[in-house]
């Protein structure tokens, strides 16, 4: 049975940051280029958490619908779900505490490890990584970017209901560029942001591997998964794919592999096994034209 998790010593809170019957919110980032990472990060997240989560993907498709999103494609964008985390605290009623990760991460660790450190003194809680991508160019010839703060946004803990937080309206999350995003600007004071151990948010082939078969907490794949067939050798991709068997063993058939699954720049074949496994797939072969299927 999952436990209930009490609020931080230092919150002003009185109900727990998670119970039964009020689980606590996580907000995974969803492309439809990659629906096996945000599935095989679900999969580990709720087979590790001690304590009652609610998770929920970001899809950029479903909030245009609602209305909610109504930003551009921006040719600077690394994924579908990029802007979307902006949108947790409006999505969360600028209530209580939630969670937004990126898709790419594999999480080792229990969740109610990272949610007891929940801060009330500050606006929002992440890694703050001092990094440099080794890649300078993602998918499809898209520059990658070096800026300050990077990667600090691909797992947050938000304080919804923090006052800083509500700066962050929906205006503000369709109209600001990401350089002003994703170094969380709309937070004027740096004290509001709170540190957390890189453990939680560990940059493979970033960050040195642990030793004495230390896992970190949560894995992020950040310049590319064992899913993709060039990065099968990654550091973590043992477990990555340990994941991916036991979740592949709860579907009542086979599934299919994604656009990335199959998708090489050196010829590297995709894993062998699947009905479309022969099927290599090429960014020429994106059709949709809608904004919520494109190009990179």
């Amino acid at each position: 049975m999952k436990e209930n998790v009490p609020a931080n010593g230092s919150s002003t809170m009185n109900t727990p940051l998670a119970s039964r019957n009020h689980p606590f919110r996580v907000y995974l980032g969803y492309d439809s280029h990659e629906d096996i990472t945000y599935e095989v990060a679900k999969f580990s997240l709720e087979k590790n958490a001690s304590v009652p989560v609610h998770v929920q993907p970001l899809k950029r498709h479903d909030l245009r619908a609602q209305g909610v999103y109504r930003r551009d494609q921006d040719p600077k964008q690394s994924t579908e779900f990029t802007y979307c985390r902006f949108f947790v605290p409006y999505l969360n009623n600028y209530k209580g505490w939630a969670l937004f990760a990126d898709d790419d991460f594999l999480f080792l660790g229990d969740l109610k490890d990272l949610i007891v450190q929940c801060d009330d003194r500050y606006a929002v809680m992440c890694v703050q990584h001092d990094y440099t991508p080794t890649a300078h160019v993602k998918l499809a010839g898209v520059v990658q970017e070096s800026y300050p703060r990077k990667n600090w946004s691909s797992m947050v803990l938000f304080n919804c209901g923090h006052p800083a937080n509500q700066h962050l309206t929906l205006e503000m999350a369709n109209t600001k560029p990401g350089s002003f995003l994703h170094r969380f600007s709309w937070i004027e004071d740096d004290a509001l942001i709170g540190n957390i151990d890189c453990e939680w948010n560990f940059l493979a082939e970033w960050y040195k591997p642990y030793p004495n078969n230390r896992l970190p907490k949560a894995v992020h794949y950040t310049e590319g998964g064992p899913w993709f067939p060039d990065y099968r050798n990654t550091d973590y991709a043992a477990q990555w794919m340990q994941y991916l068997a036991e979740y592949e063993k709860t579907l009542q058939k086979p599934r299919l592999l994604c656009p990335y699954e199959r998708f090489s720049k050196k010829g590297n074949a995709p894993l062998p096994g699947y009905a479309n496994s022969n099927e290599i797939w090429f960014w020429e072969d994106e059709e949709d034209s809608t904004g919520d299927n494109v190009k990179k």
